[in-house]
């Protein structure tokens, strides 16, 4: 792989406008060799520098040493003075590095000009933001230090109250030195039989003045009872500062998990309580520290790679442009990058080791490994089973499929005569499977292009490492739920009833029954078997949109809640088993659930229960981000909720037998007032889709109607995308177009088909939704969520 390619492959995607511009660089070295092919190049250094006298190498030595006099130290100059490089200070106290190019009046030079001037902006831009992250993470360690301060004072107050209520000196250590001395226990659920009840070790420091401390001394306090012993390393501690059960005077606690609960305590008064000094409260503030850390660490490693990828590839480069021009200027260049901040910084490397020391002290009982494989989980690996067990289902499924068409098509069975009650009792079954299927599908499809064009939905998710499904994954899921609908409907095909019983053959008429309930089983199964993490993550996101404005809404929740909306059909033909098994007679295939004013209420009910997740989760983002814009959101959903409410109402009406001239009047205002609201929803909503969820149609931009950035090259996908969400958008006003029935097709299937259409503009939204999402980190430069932490200090000072 060339190592374009493999430097945009390993970049932190949410940074990438921070790298340095690797294609650019070379494009212009492309035109210098262009230029220099055309011409006929120098065939040695010598030839190429023979043009520029001695004389005006020394007088623009002398210009360039001289820029007003806010040089570092001395320009550096290269062996065969082909570059002079200097750091220059700027008055806001910044600097910046600067590369004047001796051999510009060279035929060509200019060319080779233009590439050291935009190489020192991407050196510039590379070194600024390196050291804008460095002083985060500064900062972020300051904050973890005082976190731990609280938790170690905490471990000592509920390990043993009474010692924890005396004096802090009665637990200093001969040998110790009143600096150096800190009371730690191990975490609150460990087992091991080494750890004494009130054992003494010594506590890291994490905050920056340790820095400070050791850059001043520039030495180790090294004590021999104390060095520190990890899986046959040992590392001497720096600098220590003990652990006052003072500090936890100053501060509150916050572990309380979210639920509806704690949602209206909190509404109530402050979500900030003091502690109590349980095990429990102990445990909790453990688990979020534990998060915490191992967040702070994965963001060091990205600052490090930034690093390491950056130095490279300014290498690359460098020796790309001394083959090119044979000249000799990667040695200055590079010694410069050497002696920069981004080659000479340590901050981060020290940071990752007091984060590892710190983490498999206090967190994993000294267990160096058990401790470096929770810092650094494993990356996900694809194994052959799942593409093979993938390929197999898909091929049975398709096997399936062909049968059962040439079936129906052999026996003519939906021209039989018990074709309609199939129909209307049996095909509402077995269609919520392939609803699911479906939209499973064209979530796999999402993840593919997702992966493909580099959009960090695992991130985006809040998915934790190693744990998110890729497109295989999904497949098999989709491949299997299919091959047992398929095999259950062909196993269910029976038109006719056995003349001796005047009834159907029970077993084959409960096997829907029976597969929802098999669904439903593995998704609730608390055992570790079929993806435990993906269905608890449903799971949660679901409660979340059951229980909309009392749980702080993120992306996943309000994504899954846009994914139901398209599920509407789905959710009614779940209320119609409920109905069918219920309160029908499935051996005969007779139910009464048209009649019934119950299910005709739920009818209502179930189709805007989404819309009405949607709206609650709109009026919380606006009551807690202030925006604007959530208001906006929620009158589009409202405004939703009564076209479905009026469509509903209509599609019911029209289904009884209208008599008298009233009933027709009524009939006939109630659809215009649908086709009404139903148009201005479908108006609001197509725009809300394009302009809001996608960020297309800006006039100003880069690429005229669509956005500045864009991570599908093609330009006319994004238009067929937005002509497909409108026209796909029309397929929910078909109730109240006069399209409900047409003389092939039944009644039951054109509502299938149209509830097909729509879950494949969602499948198409979800794409350009997440690109969207993905940009606007890239634009921000977010890579990493925040991190709730559990103490709180009411004094900054302490």
């Amino acid at each position: 792989m060339k190592f374009g390619k493999e430097f945009a492959a390993q970049m932190v995607q949410e940074w990438q406008e921070a790298y340095m511009n690797y294609n650019h660089l070379k494009t212009i070295l492309k035109d210098v060799l262009r230029f220099r092919t055309l011409r006929g190049a120098p065939s040695t250094v010598a030839a190429a520098t023979s043009h520029v006298s001695l004389k005006r190498r020394v007088s623009l030595y002398r210009a360039f040493s001289g820029l007003t006099g806010r040089c570092r130290g001395s320009p550096r100059k290269s062996e065969d003075e082909v570059i002079l490089v200097s750091a220059v200070q700027e008055s806001g106290g910044d600097e910046h590095y600067q590369t004047l190019f001796l051999n510009a009046s060279d035929e060509g030079g200019e060319y080779e000009l233009v590439f050291f001037r935009r190489l020192d902006d991407e050196f510039n831009k590379v070194i600024n933001f390196y050291k804008k992250k460095v002083e985060e993470v500064m900062g972020e360690a300051d904050d973890l230090s005082k976190q731990m301060d609280a938790l170690i004072a905490l471990r000592i107050r509920v390990d043993d109250p009474v010692v924890g209520g005396s004096n802090i000196a009665n637990l200093a250590v001969p040998g110790f030195s009143s600096v150096s001395a800190s009371a730690v226990h191990p975490p609150i659920n460990s087992t091991n039989p080494g750890w004494s009840r009130m054992e003494v070790i010594q506590e890291v420091e994490m905050s920056a003045e340790a820095n400070s401390e050791d850059s001043n001394k520039g030495t180790i306090n090294e004590n021999s009872n104390t060095q520190r012993k990890t899986n046959g390393y040992k590392k001497n501690m720096k600098t220590f500062r003990p652990a006052s059960l003072e500090v936890l005077d100053h501060v509150k606690i916050n572990v309380e998990p979210e639920t509806p609960v704690s949602t209206v305590k909190n509404v109530i008064s402050s979500s900030k309580s003091d502690l109590s000094y349980s095990k429990e409260e102990l445990r909790k503030a453990e688990e979020l520290m534990t998060h915490a850390f191992v967040e702070f660490y994965g963001k060091l490693r990205l600052l490090k790679s930034y690093c390491f990828l950056n130095q490279l590839a300014f290498s690359k480069i460098m020796k790309k442009y001394d083959k090119i021009t044979m000249r000799n200027a990667s040695k200055s260049y590079l010694n410069m990058v050497d002696d920069s901040y981004l080659g000479s910084s340590d901050e981060v490397t020290k940071l990752m080791e007091r984060v590892e020391a710190t983490f498999i002290k206090h967190f994993s009982n000294g267990n160096h490994r058990k401790g470096m494989n929770t810092l650094r989980p494993k990356p996900k690996k694809d194994r052959h089973r799942i593409t093979f067990s993938m390929g197999f289902f898909t091929g049975c499924s398709a096997a399936l499929l062909i049968a059962l068409v040439v079936l129906i098509h052999a026996r003519d069975i939906l021209n039989s005569e018990g074709g309609p009650n199939y129909m209307d009792s049996i095909f509402p079954l077995y269609s919520l499977f392939g609803f699911v299927v479906l939209h499973m599908l064209m979530y796999a499809a999402n993840i593919y292009f997702w992966k493909r064009y580099r959009i960090n939905y695992a991130f985006i998710f809040g998915f934790k490492q190693g744990t998110e499904l890729g497109y295989r994954e999904v497949l098999l899921l989709a491949s299997g739920l299919s091959v047992l609908a398929l095999g259950g409907v062909l196993s269910n095909l029976d038109m006719e009833m056995d003349p001796r019983t005047k009834s159907f053959t029970a077993i084959t008429e409960l096997i829907p029954l029976a597969l929802i309930t098999l669904v439903l089983v593995i998704i609730f199964c608390p055992f570790n078997i079929i993806y435990r993490s993906s269905r608890y993550f449903l799971i949660q996101c679901a409660l979340h949109c059951l229980f909309a404005p009392l749980y702080k809404v993120t992306l996943p929740d309000f994504f899954l809640a846009d994914q139901l909306t398209s599920q509407v059909q789905a959710l009614r033909d779940l209320e119609f088993y409920i109905c069918y098994y219920g309160w029908g007679d499935f051996t005969t295939r007779t139910n009464t659930c048209s009649g019934s004013k119950v299910f005709e209420s739920f009818y209502f009910v179930v189709a805007l229960i989404p819309y009405w997740f949607r709206f609650l989760q709109c009026l919380r983002r606006l009551f807690e981000e202030k925006d604007s814009g959530q208001a906006y959101n929620g009158l589009k959903y409202f405004l939703i909720i009564i076209a479905v409410a009026a469509r509903t109402a209509y599609d019911l009406r029209t289904a009884s037998d209208l008599r008298t001239a009233s009933d027709l009047r009524s009939g006939m205002t109630l659809k215009i007032f649908a086709a009404a609201t139903s148009g201005a929803a479908t108006i609001m909503a197509t725009y809300w889709d394009i302009v809001v969820d996608w960020g297309l149609l800006q006039r100003d931009s880069r690429n005229p109607w669509l956005r500045d950035k864009l991570v599908i090259p093609n330009r006319s996908v994004y238009f067929v995308a937005m002509v497909l969400n409108v026209v796909l958008r029309l397929a929910w006003m078909q109730t109240v177009l006069g399209f409900r029935q047409t003389p092939f097709l039944h009644r039951k299937a054109l509502t299938a088909i149209v509830a097909c259409l729509e879950i494949i503009r969602r499948g198409i939204w979800n794409f350009f939704r997440l690109e969207n999402e993905h940009l606007n980190n890239v634009g921000k430069y977010r890579a990493f969520k925040s991190v709730p932490l559990p103490f709180y200090y009411e004094d900054k000072r302490v």
